[in-house]
């Protein structure tokens, strides 16, 4: 069989380069997705911003977020490629510390795993399970905290995409908990962007929330009001609190609405998206006896 025509029935690819892993030193090669060749059936984009994709009959499930982190198989320690070598020595010593740890927690959580092996939907969630961990442990010259958020709905999208394959495992539990972690970590990320205690533009290339289309900051103000209103009742348990918390994500969404009703260059589907969850705040506020 001639390259090519093995190419064409292959997902992934192993780069000729090595890899090494500035933690333990482990020398391996990455996994990249081939790009073309109908691999990809882009389906519908859901309200929390993922693009779905369709199963592919001669590849099967195919997703670009199962390649977009670096993960050591050795030690574990996982980042988004940009990040990879950028470590100071504090960040390198504690991730190198917690390596133990790192893997207890992720296997109890999806069991033992190989990152010598092809990417699919188990090492897909793991990856930014691992992501989540080890950002928690880097400086704030990385923008570490926009960066959990990314790992952290993306990491509920494959918890989603797990309940369904395995409905009695519990997966759902841990999707709903994901969900929750990226409400908060999204409203933090909203105030670095206010405050500049970290440099989120250095996550802006990477914010998606999904690999098809950036939706940047956008994005964020947008996702924030949508899992706020999602989880509010975990976020603030008492109905005067859910009103304080709903009619701040508001302000912020109405001024995302208002500029795209302003701007012919904001994408069509964002714009959309934030007028209808502008019409359900409203609902929801004015039943709730809040602001119209």
């Amino acid at each position: 069989m001639s390259l090519a025509a093995a190419q064409s029935k292959k997902v992934s690819f192993r780069a000729k380069e090595s890899t090494v892993c500035p933690i333990c030193d482990e020398n391996h090669q990455k996994e990249q997705m081939f790009q073309g060749g109908g691999r990809l059936i882009a389906g519908k984009l859901a309200q929390d911003l993922r693009r779905l994709y369709e199963k592919n009959r001669k590849f099967g499930r195919v997703s670009p977020l199962d390649y977009v982190m670096s993960v050591c198989p050795r030690c574990l320690y996982s980042s988004f490629p940009k990040d990879w070598n950028s470590l100071n020595p504090a960040d390198n010593e504690a991730i190198r510390m917690a390596t133990d740890s790192r893997r207890a927690y992720i296997e109890k959580i999806l069991g033992p795993l190989d990152f010598t092996a092809d990417r699919q939907i188990v090492l897909g969630a793991a990856s930014y399970l691992l992501g989540m961990d080890c950002y928690q442990l880097r400086g704030a010259s990385v923008a570490p905290t926009p960066k959990k958020a990314v790992c952290a709905i993306r990491a509920a999208w494959y918890f989603s995409d797990l309940h369904e394959e395995f409905p009695h495992i519990g997966y759902d539990k841990i999707r709903d908990l994901l969900y929750q972690k990226a409400a908060v970590i999204y409203g933090f990320t909203l105030e670095l962007m206010q405050n500049g205690n970290e440099p989120v533009d250095q996550a802006a290339g990477m914010l998606g929330p999904d690999t098809d289309n950036n939706w940047g900051f956008d994005g964020v103000i947008y996702l924030n009001a949508f899992l706020t209103k999602k989880f509010k009742d975990q976020m603030a348990p008492k109905p005067d609190d859910q009103v304080l918390l709903l009619s701040r994500a508001k302000r912020t969404l109405a001024r995302l609405y208002g500029s795209g009703k302003a701007s012919k260059g904001k994408p069509g589907p964002i714009v959309e998206m934030t007028r209808e969850l502008y019409d359900e705040y409203n609902a929801i506020l004015e039943a709730m006896g809040g602001e119209k």
